[in-house]
């Protein structure tokens, strides 16, 4: 399977041979801050097979956070693409509405972080919701 995405302005596109895996939305917040209030959906693909075809992204790490991820975006448009977690080195997660085509996710298969979503968020009834990242 390959699964392709670009950014919004079409500066930054990528390609991963392989299905994703560890698909999920996130409310953690900081997730919250790159998404614009809501959840994060992601899916993590593996190094191997994952490339960016054209343009050249930009990374930002918080340096107040212990084993803070890397959250990669398009310099030009700011269009979130990928975080990189130094828990996850064999990969990286991309995120959903990158994707050319949605149906490469095709929904979450948990929820993480609900200890951070606020009251006016909806979590999932038809999926496993984990106070914190399961695992």
């Amino acid at each position: 399977m390959s699964i392709t995405g670009r950014c919004y302005c079409g500066d930054v596109h990528y390609k991963a041979e392989g299905p994703g895996f560890m698909k999920f939305e996130c409310y953690c917040r900081e997730c919250r801050y790159i998404s614009g209030g809501g959840p994060v959906m992601g899916m993590a693909v593996l190094n191997e097979g994952f490339e960016i075809t054209k343009g050249e992204v930009k990374g930002f790490t918080r340096a107040d956070i212990d084993h803070a991820v890397t959250r990669q975006f398009c310099p030009n448009c700011g269009t979130h693409l990928f975080t990189r977690a130094p828990s996850f080195p064999q990969g990286v997660i991309i995120k959903a509405g990158s994707l050319d085509n949605p149906d490469d996710f095709g929904g979450a298969d948990f929820a993480a972080f609900a200890c951070d979503a606020e009251s006016w968020h909806r979590l999932p009834t038809d999926k496993p919701v984990h106070e914190r990242w399961p695992g």
